[in-house]
């Protein structure tokens, strides 16, 4: 019965992904204006719009350390291809895209030089980031940060310290090196090497990736009003360590699909899976598991800046296998899909739709293959001190923005990475409504009903797309509050 309502609950979410896509594509937006150094072409179509122009030289401009071949790579046309005049804005501009969500530049120029009626060079400048980052570490062992500010009351024995190194571009290829070492309310000591571009069609890549944790602290099941019973002790509590290694196919511009084999070791404070906290924990009657998981995702981006889009699309599935069997224990088979539409309205509005799904079979799961809403971009705003289990779960949101202004900084000193510091503002609204099922037996609050919630705030986007959310949400329960996120594109 619960297969039939898991695979009645996807189905549906599904649909809504689809509907989503379907009538959001409905809406016709004119492309932007783009600045107007294009007279030579608009000439040309004038005369005859069905003119081709061929791409007699590429010139890459700015690229120190990045290779040539990684940057030729995203471009939509390559050197000998004939390119209309009716939509070389169009192509220009995507490239442009194409090359900024990389992920390795702070600012892309494509511009045609045009040297005939029926040719063009193209110049591809860029300005290379900072990739070397060996930094100190400060960062908070809650959920996020209004959980710390208010459930915590800004409590500094619940923070992490400790130094970071990273190179995003470790041998000009956009492969990434990532050293953690740090201790304080938890010791995590981690490394990963990613590679997106291993073969020499630049269409397949690796990663690999591993570490050991130590928890001073374990929630261990989600009590009534959901709150979280969480267990401490006077030394560490919990230890974990893992191994993880993917592959990458990508063989287009915007879609690509990533295998993963994963191995964690969890060995816990006994006293947790004791009657008085939680034996359903790992659904033993141990207090340590080791853990087999195996993943294939897909995802598709098209979008103008992969870290604060306002125009395009991304969405994708995750299929996840967790245990070689399929009841008992750690046991599960987890579906969850995403999509997310960016329209430009004019007149610098935009809007955002999002919808994610999730279901995880058998219904009865351990306690840790239960976590649903309240993480990452999976919760509602103006809940975000609810973490709500579940088997599964939706959540749609909806934003409607206006840019309101945007400047730049000149940085006084001389640096070639930073020659000045971008800033633009924008005041939004929006509305989210979400649902996470779970079996009768562990529902505690918010589960097994309709939730929503709303609010405006103002976003500020700035150096190497570094964005700040200020928000002011309220929801059903009649809860309202100041709630602060971040995410920085590097």
């Amino acid at each position: 019965m619960q297969h039939k309502t898991a695979f009645k609950f996807f189905i549906s979410s599904c649909i809504a992904i689809l509907f989503f896509h379907v009538s959001l594509a409905q809406i016709v937006i004119e492309p932007p204006t783009v600045p107007g150094f294009y007279d030579d072409i608009s000439k040309i179509k004038k005369a005859d719009s069905s003119i081709k122009l061929k791409v007699t030289a590429i010139h890459l401009i700015g690229n120190k350390k990045t290779k040539n071949y990684i940057i030729l790579r995203e471009l939509p046309f390559k050197d000998g291809d004939s390119l209309n005049i009716s939509n070389l804005l169009d192509t220009l501009k995507q490239a442009r895209y194409q090359v900024y969500n990389i992920n390795l530049f702070s600012e892309v120029e494509v511009t045609p030089v045009i040297k005939s009626a029926h040719e063009l060079e193209i110049n591809v400048k860029v300005l290379e980031k900072w990739f070397v980052y060996p930094t100190p570490q400060f960062q908070l062992a809650d959920r996020n940060f209004n959980v710390w500010w208010n459930t915590y009351h800004r409590d500094f024995n619940r923070v992490i310290y400790g130094v970071k190194f990273v190179h995003y571009n470790f041998s000009g290829r956009g492969d990434q090196l990532r050293i953690y070492l740090l201790n304080g309310y938890s010791r995590h000591f981690l490394f990963s090497y990613a590679a997106p571009y291993s073969n020499a069609k630049l269409t397949q890549g690796f990663s690999v990736s591993g570490g050991y944790t130590q928890n001073r602290e374990i929630t261990v099941k989600q009590a009534e009003q959901d709150s979280l019973v969480q267990f401490t002790n006077t030394g560490f509590v919990g230890e974990n360590w893992f191994l993880n290694l993917t592959y990458q196919s990508r063989k287009g511009f915007f879609s690509r699909s990533t295998y993963g084999l994963r191995f964690t070791y969890i060995n816990l404070n006994d006293s947790i899976i004791y009657p008085k906290y939680n034996p359903h924990y790992f659904n033993s009657d141990k207090s340590s598991a080791g853990i087999i998981d195996l993943s294939y995702s897909y995802r598709y981006a098209n979008v103008d800046n992969i870290n604060y889009p306002l125009k395009g699309k991304i969405y994708g599935l995750t299929i996840l296998k967790r245990g070689l069997k399929w009841r008992g224990g750690v046991n599960m088979l987890s579906l969850s899909g995403f999509s997310s539409r960016y329209i430009p309205h004019g007149q610098h509005w935009y809007s955002m739709a999002q919808f994610y799904t999730k279901v995880i079979l058998p219904f009865y799961q351990p306690y840790i293959n239960q976590r649903s809403l309240g993480f990452s971009d999976f919760y509602l705003r103006g809940l975000e001190y609810y973490q709500i289990d579940g088997v599964a779960a939706a959540v749609a949101k909806y934003t409607l923005k206006k840019k309101l202004l945007s400047f730049h900084i000149n940085v006084p000193f001389h640096i070639k990475a930073v020659p000045r510091i971008p800033f633009a503002f924008y005041a939004k609204t929006y509305a989210d409504a979400g649902y996470a099922y779970i079996q009768k037996e562990f529902n505690v609050g918010l589960n097994n009903r309709l939730l929503y919630s709303g609010g405006f705030g103002i976003d500020l986007l700035s150096l190497y797309d570094l964005s700040l959310n200020l928000e002011y949400s309220f929801n059903q329960l009649g809860e309202k509050g100041i709630f602060l996120h971040g995410k920085v594109g590097f």
